[in-house]
């Protein structure tokens, strides 16, 4: 028997109406606006009930391979496995950006029996909250270049342009163009470019917004350029300069309401905001994962790729932000990502190579050292099983980890859904009790590289960090703005722990190299960029676009 894909899956159960959904999490009618049958958003101001907050769980990960390892597919899993032992529980997860959907992926809902339905839709549109995102960023672009064609009275200095368009798609020929010409009738000719929407600094504050007038506020501090000058007499320039916040925010007003969706097994979840965790913070929308805490006993959410990036991010910037402290971490493990880091290629990790493993453990140890010893959070490790495994290699795995005194629970949700999560699901409802001391791995205080300094240190397992000539210059004329004790969101590669990605396992003694800094103002970080990581990817030799179709009845094949 062959095993069915997770779109066969998804589309062969019968979903229960979303206004069912939303009486478990007992939402009074005046706060759901429906999307047809199957999804609808919740209105964000239901965030400032009295009801007093749940748990909170955070979902990460090791160091995944290629094919990405199943984050998604754990958090489903293990609120299906709490509401199976009579929990009330609630997943908050990011939604899908088109771009992997078309490139690698080929979707991101769950996989197997832990998936969240409608399936299609949340990786297809949606409920428009990109195309929102999207739009909102194109209009401000579209602002810029008008203020600069009509006389440029805030003297912006089209070199200094910092603000980029966007679109929800990997399209590597959009990353550097040329626009404006055509002569003095078409605009002002200058150098531009696309990123792909989820590394819109507007993704990052929709996500990071606490209400309206927030959003509104964050909006009109987001730095789009600089004026005319010598270095030393250049100023920022704002979206509120160019007085845009107003029909940015109107753009955005319904986008920032969280999406209500389901799992297979009708398991309340809230699908919402995207950013990549290795351009962006990573996390879902602050509105989400606070909704998710007033409406259920348990909140489970997750960060994207490894603990390095999206963890890191999660607990050093949304939590700071929003004031949020979690119950307990998850870290998820496979097999095939252990292999992968002890230098198995992607094409052989369906084969057992129990030496392998032993040498891509040390990736996973170094996540849990994190969580427990620089965050200070208690934590479970677990193993998502795949039809690959072999018994022996999740028995080494779990030895292993038993050994050094870390817990370790198989999860087999992908095959059997919530009754392959129970187990996780009990333990973490064990260590949800347990006292933390949550502390950050750097304070706001000090310089932008003393910070650098302690998330390489600290988090990656390196020696230090080096910023380029370019960065130190960029670091000075940040701090002189005022902008020193922001927080750091780090750009980086999410398959190592440096900003190499042929450099697997858990290396010791190397550098981080930050090639550039920029003000995020909206979002309220510095986002650093090391390696070769580009804020808009490209689709790969073979598109996933090419998979998928739609037959006469409007049924769609090809998202995995």
């Amino acid at each position: 028997m062959g095993f069915k894909s997770d779109i066969e899956i998804a589309q062969e159960t019968t979903m229960a109406p979303i206004t069912e959904i939303a009486e478990k999490l007992g939402i009074a009618d005046k706060y759901l606006e429906q999307y047809g049958k199957y999804k609808a958003k919740i209105d964000y101001n239901l965030q400032e009930s009295d009801a007093k907050n749940g748990k909170l769980i955070l979902v990460t990960a090791i160091n995944p391979t290629p094919a990405g390892e199943g984050k998604t597919t754990t958090s489903v899993g293990l609120a299906d496995g709490l509401s199976k032992i009579g929990k009330k529980v609630c997943v908050a997860l990011r939604e899908p950006s088109l771009g992997p959907v078309f490139g690698v992926k080929g979707g991101a809902a769950g996989g197997g029996y832990a998936q969240v339905v409608p399936m299609e839709d949340i990786n297809l549109h949606f409920t428009g909250d990109f195309h929102a995102i999207g739009a909102a960023n194109n209009l401000l672009a579209a602002m810029i270049d008008n203020h600069i064609f009509q006389g440029n009275a805030l003297n912006i200095d089209p070199r200094k342009i910092t603000w980029r368009r966007c679109v929800d798609m990997n399209d590597r020929q959009l990353r550097f163009v040329v626009d404006g010409l055509g002569g003095r009738t078409n605009g002002v000719a200058r150098e531009d470019g696309y990123d792909i929407t989820v590394a819109s600094e507007i993704m990052a504050v929709l996500c990071l917004a606490s209400d309206i007038n927030d959003l509104k506020a964050r909006l009109a501090r987001i730095v789009i350029g600089y004026t005319y000058g010598k270095p030393s007499e250049q100023k920022p320039v704002t979206a509120g300069d160019l007085n845009a916040q107003g029909a940015m925010t109107a753009l955005l007003k319904d986008a920032l309401k969280p999406n209500l969706v389901q799992t297979l097994e009708h398991t309340p979840a809230i699908v919402h905001g995207g950013p990549f965790a290795n351009i962006a913070h990573g996390c879902n929308s602050v509105t989400a994962t606070k909704m998710a805490m007033k409406l259920a006993d348990y909140a489970v959410t997750e960060a994207g790729f490894g603990a390095d990036l999206g963890a890191e991010k999660f607990l050093d910037i949304k939590c700071r932000i929003a004031d949020l402290k979690p119950n307990c971490v998850v870290i998820v493990a496979t097999v095939r990502a252990l292999k992968y880091n002890g230098g198995v290629p992607k094409a052989d990790l369906n084969e057992e190579n129990l030496e392998a493993l032993e040498r891509g453990i040390p990736n996973l140890l170094k996540h849990v050292s994190n969580i427990t010893n620089v965050y200070k959070l208690p934590c479970v490790v677990a193993i998502n099983a795949f039809p690959t495994d072999t018994r022996a290699e999740q028995e080494l795995v779990e030895k292993k980890c038993k050994e050094l005194g870390v817990n370790v629970v198989l999860s087999e949700v992908w095959a059997k859904g919530g009754e392959g999560g129970k187990a996780l699901a009990e333990e973490v409802v064990r260590l949800c009790e347990e006292p933390n001391d949550f502390t950050f791995s750097y304070e706001l205080e000090g310089s932008i590289e003393d910070k650098l300094n302690q998330i390489v240190t600290k988090v990656y397992g390196g020696k230090r960090v080096v910023l380029t000539a370019n960065a130190q210059k960029q670091a000075a004329q940040l701090e002189a703005m005022g902008y020193g004790n922001a927080p750091i969101c780090v750009a980086k590669t999410q398959y190592s722990l440096t900003d190499d990605p042929t450099k697997l396992g858990a290396p010791k003694d190397f550098e981080v190299t930050v090639r550039n800094l920029k003000i995020s103002a909206g979002a309220g970080f510095i986002v650093a960029l090391t390696g070769e990581i580009m804020t808009m990817p490209g689709l790969p030799k073979v598109p996933a676009a090419e998979r998928i179709d739609v037959d006469e009845n409007g049924k769609i094949s090809g998202l995995f």
